[in-house]
């Protein structure tokens, strides 16, 4: 999910170098700052729970028995995030006059840390909380008193269940005319993440599931979820996939035969090269990444059936490879896609810095239990990641975009209706 990259580089095999000390770090730092906005939000909750507990439901005199009623409120600090920070709190006076009433949860908060700040860091980062208690002691200062595990588990789940919640149930309202699937690896589990491109170019993480890009029903399950939550599958886009022939049936099955597919040519380029000895990988790589650096479909075509021609005698699966899929490789030169928008929407690579950023909040944990368990540290990740997401290169021409999906679209109804 171009979130945190710093300096990108294609080298001749075409693969995206990233600086991945400071996407890992400024993924926490990104990841921190939505725990604390969270942890602020959990306790405005608990402060309005306990007015209500004393005044009733806000606006509802008549209806309850009140043993105190609301005075406004004031300006306090409460212990967040290892350390004390200002907010403002409701204030209660006694029904009888006796003076003001104390708040249960304020009282918690002044004293107690109950998941701060330090502590979500570490877990974001890839700490599982069974290893809380030593990594954690070091952070805290101040007297800062530290939960159980249990109770850490509890609340970290507690608040990832809603980030899931906030994250894979929002409806799906604006237009995606760009939509982008891949696979993601955490320890033994996989999920597979759909990211949105907008029509001003900026990145929208619309869901995850578990389960690979291999496996068709997965993904249709993952599509579904979206058009469920309100994308149109009517709407002419563009499906950057990975090449997977799951994927593919998916997108088929659910948006029609029709449906725009640019395979990744990273992907494709490895595929390819996986099929060569060493010696001829790195001239082959040029050979494709000046072929795919074509402006016009039919030079680009013409440069890669070249490629292949000459390496069937020898290399016969590498020339398979080539002409598999060879088509849906230049659905971006077909559209007439311009400059750096081409280089964006060629390949999957808009993704992984957001993948990245996950595997390195997870990195450390051993085993996950089960899938929710990948799935709540995954939507973690990507919440955070999606906190940076910067439009994308080229996003400037995303007009010439929706304007050739348009024709496409068009010349499509012409031909149904022939």
């Amino acid at each position: 999910m171009k979130v945190y990259q710093e300096k990108q580089e294609m080298v001749n095999t075409g693969i995206e170098i990233t600086n991945y000390e400071i996407l890992q770090e400024k993924a926490k730092d990104g990841l921190l700052k939505l725990s604390m906005s969270i942890g602020i939000e959990v306790m405005r909750m608990m402060f309005e729970e306990d007015v209500t507990m004393y005044a009733g439901p806000k606006g509802k005199h008549g209806t309850v028995e009140r043993v105190g009623y609301r005075h406004g409120s004031d300006k306090t600090t409460v212990v967040m995030g290892g350390k004390k920070i200002h907010v403002e709190r409701p204030r209660v006076r006694a029904a009888d006059g006796s003076g003001e009433l104390p708040l249960p949860s304020l009282g918690q908060f002044q004293t107690e840390d109950p998941l701060n700040d330090a502590i979500m860091a570490k877990l974001l980062a890839g700490v599982s909380t069974r290893k809380y208690t030593s990594t954690i002691e070091g952070d805290i200062k101040g007297g800062a008193v530290c939960t159980s595990k249990s109770e850490v588990s509890r609340r970290f789940i507690k608040e990832m269940d809603k980030m899931m919640e906030e994250l894979f149930t929002r409806p799906l309202c604006d237009d995606y005319p760009v939509i982008m699937m891949d696979g993601l690896e955490l320890g033994k589990m996989t999920i597979l993440a759909a990211m949105g491109i907008d029509r001003d170019g900026r990145k929208h993480m619309l869901g995850i599931i578990e389960g690979g890009s291999e496996n068709t029903e997965v993904a249709k399950g993952l599509l579904a979820d979206l058009t469920g939550r309100g994308l149109d599958p009517s709407r002419p886009r563009l499906y950057v996939l990975d090449g997977g022939k799951a994927l593919h049936k998916a997108v088929t099955d659910v948006f029609g035969k029709e449906a725009l597919i640019q395979r990744c040519q990273v992907h494709k380029k490895r595929n390819v090269l996986s099929y060569l000895p060493k010696s001829e990988q790195a001239n082959v790589s040029k050979d494709l990444t000046m072929a795919y650096r074509e402006f016009e479909y039919a030079e680009a075509k013409g440069q890669l059936l070249s490629i292949a021609k000459r390496l069937e005698g020898r290399y016969p699966k590498a020339t398979a490879s080539i002409l598999e899929g060879l088509e849906e490789t230049l659905t971006v030169h077909r559209l007439k896609i311009p400059g750096l928008l081409r280089e964006t929407l060629c390949s999957t690579n808009p993704m992984e810095s957001a993948n990245s950023a996950c595997r390195g909040i997870i990195r450390r944990v051993s085993n996950f239990k089960d899938g929710e368990m990948a799935l709540r540290h995954a939507a973690a990740g990507f919440m955070g990641a999606e906190r940076g997401f910067k439009r994308v290169r080229g996003y400037k021409h995303m007009g010439v975009l929706l304007a050739m999906l348009k024709i496409q679209s068009d010349d499509q109804a012409v031909i149904k209706t022939a």
